[in-house]
């Protein structure tokens, strides 16, 4: 294998949302400097933004303030969300999502010129090339990337993230890449659980099945602080096909219904909102009705008209193009028949929920000359596509103005020596025939530990200590057989740095959800033997920091601060 040594200016790992908007920024505040973006796939269709959108989730429509939306991110995160982080960001959507509309973006606007608004906080947009298009603005603005080239580990140089290290899937070089700074921007955690779609439709997920919790693994080991695992995010989808409700029950004004045909969510869940509640008992209610068996559960279309229909299969045209041929297939009219629905297996990603790197307001981490951006920073939800975006410009600023004032670290040659020779070894254990498991064994065992201990869908995402207990336990166990990995090629071999990364990703989260013990968010983390909010001992963030050395896990909390002043648990 041959090695590839390169030294940038600015690392960003991740070509995503977050990554191309801060390669961007970078760019155009320091013209000077050099910025790479090391991508696992092609920048050109990559991350979650790879197959399309057809709206931006997060803006402020007319009337709407940075102060107002945060009430309504902190309504919606059932009171505890980090307020001085989903201000910064919501600041900037309007910079962020003029500037990509300015990269040609067709943002809908009616006859006034004004956007077209879908619900509270939505604008339309024909997104189906948005990938492409940011993609083109990072490479147009002078990035160097590197296509093709998965991330294995940071560089740590005396405490200091100094860049990180790769390999290429389509040549197996290793890659060096010595930085100042580094931007990790590589998107949350799929594949955690056991997926509700089985065999060859497994990667059949809502979130995208190449983000793999690589980003959280990398913090985790260098013993980066992580905040609010246990929020995990388990979305209410389309049944079979995953495709987003939102696109639904914002589009048409679609009511969740049961069996029965009764409104659950208006009828059970009226104090907080009905079918507009926090979005973790959007999940919930339905897993209710159908556990005391009122299921299967829908969204109601049956009063849009034809022409709804048609606009509905449109919207889904720019993102989600197979929830169309599956209606076409199955003969399915929405405006005739009720939409199934159901809940997804669980995510870890900040980008929805808060998991992630515990950040200060420029988004630099607890480790120095390393910030990160996106779903993998934790503490603000609900930042979608314009939030992860204006993250990325924040991390970009901050990252640029300080490696001003820093060097390149001098780099001990067996950090790298070291992380190569663990880079290759299940290519090896292979090439010597040593006798070992493969990354999909793993996978499976790993996802069966999760869904029957950890609160997967099979027990209504419900846990209590002991089984956490029995996850923990069983977890601990892994580590000891990476060295065990095999792999017959380079694709191989990133599928074994992806479970080896989703067991260190596995074992923050256990400790997360035994830590916390109250159930904050019913539906993404219900405990059977806590079940009760409680804000006098739990209105605080929990983190968790892993020992580099001893492989510990520290538990700790962090305080909340309510900065937007108002009832926390309403909207407005």
């Amino acid at each position: 294998m041959e090695k590839n040594v390169i030294e940038t200016d600015v690392l960003i790992i991740g070509g995503g949302t977050s990554g191309c908007l801060a390669a961007v920024e970078l760019k155009e505040l320091y013209p000077n400097l050099s910025v790479t973006i090391m991508e696992k796939a092609h920048v050109d269709r990559s991350g979650c933004l790879a197959g399309g959108m057809n709206a931006i989730n997060a803006y402020l429509n007319p009337g709407e303030t940075p102060e107002s939306f945060t009430k309504y991110v902190r309504f919606d995160s059932c009171g505890l969300v980090r307020e001085d982080l989903v201000l910064s960001m919501s600041e900037l959507f309007e910079y962020c999502v003029k500037k990509v509309e300015k990269w040609g973006l067709p943002i809908l606007c009616d006859e006034k010129g004004n956007y077209v608004p879908r619900g509270r906080w939505n604008i339309k947009i024909n997104g189906e090339s948005l990938k492409p298009i940011i993609a083109k603005a990072a490479k147009n603005a002078g990035a160097k990337i590197l296509n093709w080239v998965t991330a294995t580990n940071f560089i740590m140089a005396d405490g200091k993230v100094a860049g990180a290290m790769g390999f290429s899937i389509k040549n197996g070089n290793f890659f060096i890449v010595k930085a100042k700074a580094t931007i990790i921007a590589t998107g949350g955690a799929a594949g955690i659980y056991k997926p509700n779609n089985a065999h060859d439709a497994q990667h059949k997920t809502w979130y995208s099945p190449y983000n793999t919790g690589a980003g959280y693994a990398m913090g985790i080991r260098a013993g980066a602080e992580m905040t609010s695992f246990e929020m995990r995010y388990i979305g209410l989808r389309v049944k079979d096909t995953i495709a987003p409700t939102g696109t639904i029950a914002l589009g048409v004004g679609a009511p969740q219904i049961n069996s029965k045909g009764e409104k659950f969510m208006a009828a059970k869940y009226a104090h907080i909102g009905g079918d507009g509640a926090p979005t973790p008992y959007r999940s919930h209610g339905p897993l209710q009705e159908i556990k005391e068996g009122r299921g299967p559960v829908y969204l109601d279309t049956r009063h849009i008209t034809a022409q709804q229909a048609r606009d509905l299969k449109s919207a889904f045209l720019d993102m989600y193009p197979s929830m169309v041929l599956y209606w076409a297939a199955n003969e399915i009219d929405p405006s005739k028949e009720p939409v199934e629905v159901q809940t997804t297996e669980p995510y870890v990603v900040g980008g929805h929920t808060q998991s992630g790197y515990w950040v200060d307001v420029n988004r630099k981490t607890s480790i120095e000359g390393l910030y990160a951006a996106g779903d993998v920073s934790g503490g603000a939800p609900y930042k979608f596509v314009s939030g992860c975006w204006a993250e990325g410009v924040i991390a970009a600023r901050a990252a640029g103005e300080y490696v001003q004032k820093t060097g390149f670290a001098q780099i001990p040659e067996n950090v790298l020596k070291d992380e190569q020779e663990r880079v290759f070894s299940p290519l090896m254990n292979q090439t010597h025939k040593i006798d070992g498991i493969n990354n999909y064994d793993m996978e499976v065992r790993i996802q069966k530990i999760m869904e029957e201990y950890a609160g997967g869908a099979a027990t209504f995402y419900e846990v209590n200590d002991e089984r956490l207990q029995v996850a923990r336990r069983r977890l601990s166990t892994l580590p000891d057989q990476f060295k065990y990995l095999m792999a017959e090629d380079l694709h191989d071999l990133m599928k074994a740095h992806e479970v080896i990364d989703r067991v260190y990703v596995a074992q923050v989260l256990v400790e997360h959800m035994m830590y916390r013990k109250e159930t904050r968010w019913p539906g993404y983390c219900t405990r059977t033997d806590y079940t009760e909010l409680d804000d006098t001992n739990w209105l605080k963030f929990v983190n968790s920091r892993r020992d580099p050395e001893t492989g510990n896990i520290e538990m700790f909390t962090r305080p909340y601060e309510q900065i937007v002043p108002g009832d926390r648990y309403k909207p407005r």
